[in-house]
């Protein structure tokens, strides 16, 4: 019987994750150094990135930390440049970078839409793009995106954001049809209500502390929408993405996996 925690884990590996500077993407990088990877963070906070990788370190694990702004081409393949240079190639990638935006489509800036656009959609496809012949060159590789759980229940004042996080799961399918013959499986999650910063953005006073009262009210009305009376926390989706990074979802490409508490359904 195979290792299981071989399959499951990242040992030998290396990862570039974007957006690793704090919620989701923090995460995720910090569970790819405890599962053996070493790991490439990069982010616009780059001061908070270095926090992280410097964590890493103190843990017994192997990180770097980089600036980057993913809507810019030259950045990402910087970043991916860097894992290939300091830790000699790429195997698996998690675009995680991303930024919220509401308001109502028919009142959206040309400008703000385009910055959308440009860090959710595009630098998950630059991101994509720098990796693919890197992990080509190692026989394979694992690429993991964010969508979003806003694709799935379309509401006044998210559409902007829900509309390039569609986009990203459509990338997501699409590429995985193009890179499956060199070993290279493209997933994405979609992450339902999940304690961020990012998520508690509307839930501020107007010092920048955290509005109590707002906070626990979000929590309930969250809770209340799942059939589990859970709330995610950002470990939640560190956890699925682990798994899709490893071999033990060798067989799982082209997917959009939800981990939302059930609220897809309700209750």
């Amino acid at each position: 019987m195979s290792d299981l925690a071989e399959i499951f884990g990242l040992s030998g590996r290396v990862a570039v994750v974007t957006g690793a500077a704090s919620g989701i993407g923090r995460a995720i990088a910090e569970v790819f150094a405890q599962a053996g990877a070493k790991v490439v963070l990069g982010d616009m906070n780059a001061d908070g990135a270095e926090q992280v990788a410097q964590g890493v370190r103190e843990n017994g694990g192997e990180a770097i930390a980089q600036e980057v702004d993913v809507s810019q081409r030259a950045q990402v393949e910087a970043l991916v440049e860097r894992a290939s240079v300091d830790f000699g190639g790429l195997d698996v990638l998690a675009n995680v970078a991303g930024i919220p935006m509401d308001g109502l489509l028919e009142d959206i800036d040309e400008k703000d839409f385009e910055r959308i656009l440009g860090v959710n959609l595009k630098g998950t496809l630059y991101g994509c793009q720098a990796a693919i012949p890197v992990m080509a060159k190692r026989g394979g590789g694992s690429i993991i995106n964010v969508s979003s759980a806003a694709i799935d229940a379309p509401r006044p004042i998210y559409g902007p954001y829900a509309i390039t996080k569609a986009g990203v799961a459509q990338l997501t399918m699409t590429l995985s049809t193009e890179v499956g013959d060199r070993g290279i499986r493209v997933n994405a999650i979609a992450p339902g209500a999940t304690i961020t910063a990012f998520t508690q953005r509307h839930l501020k006073n107007p010092d920048g502390s955290t509005n109590q009262e707002a906070f626990d009210s979000f929590v309930l009305s969250m809770k209340s929408m799942s059939p589990l009376g859970l709330v995610g926390e950002a470990v939640d989706q560190a956890w699925l993405v682990l798994f899709l990074a490893s071999d033990a979802s060798r067989f799982c490409t082209g997917q959009i996996w939800r981990a939302n508490g059930g609220t897809t359904f309700g209750r």
